[in-house]
């Protein structure tokens, strides 16, 4: 049973994450031979403030 986690910026909207885990699914499946009922993906929604670059928090950039 593949697991697969998935950490980004927030912002996404529903239908982006729609599609990033059926695409996700659909790469795992074909790499790993398995159905798609046995793949799990866990998105976590990050907030800027809660990652730095190069010593600095997003929040504090332009990125």
């Amino acid at each position: 049973m593949p697991i697969v986690t998935i950490e980004m910026l927030e912002g996404r909207t529903v239908e982006q994450k729609r599609a990033l885990a059926e695409a996700v699914t659909k790469a795992v499946c074909d790499t790993c031979n398995c159905p798609a009922e046995r793949v799990t993906i866990v998105i976590h929604d990050m907030p800027k403030t809660n990652i730095a670059k190069a010593g600095k928090l997003m929040s504090d950039t332009d990125n």
